[in-house]
């Protein structure tokens, strides 16, 4: 039974990173207190990783009522917000700390 455990919990670690693997990455920056593209698009009924890159020196927070989301991202840091699947249409989103500036929104297609 023990000589089966390894293999099994092997297997289970594989299949975890296909998973991931097959998650779709879509690139969001911050820099000068906005968000870079104001706009992303990404495919309906499907988990996508939103991987935030804060190319400011101060935090921000990334921020959505619509996505259910709030993130802090340092400044100079990079994190991850997975969303979906959604159905189509915008989800709009803020940073937090620089709301005047930092406006965008996915859009679901």
């Amino acid at each position: 039974m023990t000589r089966i455990a390894p293999a099994l919990a092997v297997a289970t670690l594989l299949t975890a990173g296909i998973a991931q693997a097959d998650t779709p990455v879509v690139d969001l920056d911050i820099k000068d207190h906005r968000f870079q593209p104001e706009a992303v698009t990404i495919p309906a009924g499907e988990k996508v990783k939103l991987m935030v890159h804060n190319q400011d020196a101060t935090p921000e927070e990334f921020e959505s009522y619509e996505l259910n989301r709030e993130k802090i991202i340092p400044g100079h840091s990079k994190a991850v917000i997975f969303v979906g699947p959604l159905e189509p249409g915008e989800y709009p989103f803020f940073g937090e700390f620089n709301q005047a500036t930092a406006q965008g929104r996915v859009i679901v297609e």
